[in-house]
């Protein structure tokens, strides 16, 4: 099957959901920041197969900013989408989010940018469709997306 030349932010928007066990949790019966960073690398990979339709790799995670700790037995939201593509590669926000039904609370919880590479069948790089943002919420998501990357690398403490 021919991969198209462009898809939409929507072909790659995932939401992932898991229920924290104790197993993913720490003495203090919160999320092992190791869990989140996996369930999020997951999301991404999901994210770029959707997109380009190929296989896809980690290239890159940007700095995480763990905002609020998760509670066992807390349902663990992992959301993203494509905002931006290279020649080979897709960028890639992801987004974790922890709700309590019961109180009526969802409360974001960490966040970060992927960069994966998509391979061919020989698994060497291949050529990505570009992205096209075909509604505004689209192109609002997008937007925010390069803004919030532009201004996390503008305060990162240069090496």
């Amino acid at each position: 099957m021919d991969r198209p030349d462009e898809a939409s932010l929507a072909d790659s928007y995932t939401e992932m959901h898991e229920i924290l066990m104790p197993n993913d949790t720490n003495n203090l019966g919160r999320a092992l920041g190791g869990s989140v960073l996996h369930w999020m690398d997951i999301c991404g990979a999901i994210v770029g197969r959707r997109f380009t339709r190929r296989q896809v790799v980690t290239a890159s995670m940007d700095h995480v900013d763990f905002r609020a700790p998760i509670d066992l037995g807390e349902i663990v939201a992992v959301e993203g989408y494509v905002f931006d593509t290279g020649e080979t590669s897709v960028e890639i926000k992801v987004d974790v989010a922890a709700e309590r039904p019961s109180a009526g609370e969802r409360r974001e919880t960490a966040s970060s940018f992927f960069t994966f590479v998509a391979l061919d069948e020989t698994e060497s790089p291949a050529i990505v469709p570009d992205l096209v943002c075909e509604t505004d919420h689209e192109r609002e998501l997008r937007d925010a997306a390069i803004d919030e990357r532009r201004t996390r690398r503008e305060r990162a403490p240069t090496p």
